[in-house]
């Protein structure tokens, strides 16, 4: 803190403005008993004293109103209001700053097993017939077309999905999608009652007691993740599993992953799994070209995935 200045300080001056002729003394910036009167005498010390007393109690105030602010700090480092949130286990509580939430999926790792539908399915009481997750196969043929085909919540192997002669196919993969969380997102600026909001970290999220399901969100967002629950009526969407990660917990899609292709976590965190990986490999968003800076970022897909 700079120094401040102390207030009422005498400057050489006297209660006369004069220093002879009977007037003050120059020591102690007080005045002799032949000079000024003693009335005069007694006000000057007591509004030095006064003035003094009133510097310390201003810059105690100010300290006081300093430490809270720092209080609340170190005993929010503990609490679970997501602010801290370790998504991976790896991130440290010491981390200062706002939260950055990242998806990371790699294709080279899905297999289409289903196992992340059913248990978001399962852990956000999704209605049958709609669906916050799902997962596509992309199927590149040697002569330049590309077929894709929607994987069912029993996965792949056990599905209708025709196989294809590996003889026709350059190259073949599977593709998860999900609420890209975007920076900028469309769907919740075209919302005219403010049930679509972000949380303070940055997640979307739909305000039930709020949104009218006039589904302006649903036609707005470019990746078609959002639709109306015939349940409640309300827009309904991937949340990333809000209600767990901010408890320091994985969404439920990433932990019934076989084969780790889902990874989350804080990429404000460099040591954090999603961090690291994200360093290393090449990555990309879909539909980079609308500006909404997707917070879910991809391994292993073409320009075809959009």
């Amino acid at each position: 803190m700079n120094d401040l200045p102390i207030l009422g300080q005498d400057n050489g001056g006297c209660c006369g403005g004069s220093s002879g002729g009977g007037g003050c003394s120059s020591s102690g910036g007080g005045c002799s008993s032949g000079g000024c009167g003693s009335e005069e005498a007694a006000f000057l010390n007591a509004r030095r004293d006064f003035l003094q007393k009133a510097t310390s109690v201003t810059l105690g105030g100010l300290m006081l109103t300093m430490l809270p602010v720092n209080a609340e700090s170190e005993e929010g480092a503990d609490s679970d209001d997501g602010a801290n949130f370790r998504g991976d286990g790896a991130a440290s509580r010491e981390n200062s700053g706002p939260v950055m939430f990242a998806f990371l999926i790699d294709t080279e790792k899905c297999t289409g097993a289903g196992k992340c539908m059913t248990a978001c399915r399962t852990e956000n009481n999704v209605p049958e017939g709609h669906t916050r997750t799902w997962v596509e196969r992309f199927v590149h043929y040697k002569d330049g077309s590309v077929k894709v085909d929607l994987v069912p919540e029993t996965g792949y192997a056990s599905s209708n999905v025709p196989e294809i002669p590996e003889d026709e196919v350059e190259r073949a993969y599977f593709v998860p999608k999900l609420c890209n969380q975007c920076v900028e997102p469309p769907c919740n600026q075209v919302c005219p009652v403010n049930a679509a909001f972000e949380s303070p970290e940055g997640i979307s999220l739909v305000d039930s007691e709020t949104c009218i399901g006039c589904a302006y969100c649903v036609q707005a967002c470019p990746y078609g993740v959002r639709f109306i629950n015939p349940e409640t009526n309300n827009a309904d969407k991937c949340t990333w599993c809000y209600h767990r990660i901010i408890n320091d917990e994985s969404p439920a899609c990433v932990e019934a992953c076989p084969t780790g292709a889902r990874v989350f976590g804080r990429l404000d965190d460099p040591n954090s799994e999603i961090a690291k990986r994200l360093a290393e490999v090449p990555t990309h968003v879909l539909k980079e070209h609308l500006g909404t800076f997707p917070r879910l970022r991809y391994i292993g897909t073409s320009s075809e995935v959009v």
